[in-house]
């Protein structure tokens, strides 16, 4: 058994699947307008963004994207400044990770 997909509520689904392709080179599967989106990684999970207007998680909830090597997550890091993210430098925790507040209201965590 394995996780096949899951469904987050984000205040820009355009915005958000702009983001997850560009940081983490998600394909873009169906949209229809800022309403929905489906995206896949080469795992095979199906990523869906659906819009809501209050979207209000947990702190504590995130999205994770495992990088190869700590030199990727330094890498992604940079750009995301350099694209004017608020993001801090990546730190030893329970791995080499950063986390940042995506478009549309959820965070993503980025580590090795």
């Amino acid at each position: 058994m394995k996780l096949n997909h899951l469904n987050l509520t984000v205040t820009d689904v355009k915005a958000s699947v702009d983001f997850l392709v560009k940081y983490f080179g998600l394909q873009i599967g169906n949209t229809r307008g800022n309403a929905f989106a489906a995206l896949f990684d080469d795992g095979g999970l199906v990523l869906t963004l659906m819009k809501g207007d209050q979207v209000r998680y947990p702190n504590t909830f995130h999205i994770g994207f495992i990088q190869e090597s700590e030199d990727r997550v330094n890498e992604i890091n940079q750009r995301m400044k350099d694209d004017g993210f608020d993001v801090e430098s990546p730190q030893r925790s329970h791995g080499w990770t950063f986390y940042v507040q995506a478009p549309g209201g959820f965070t993503v965590e980025v580590l090795s």
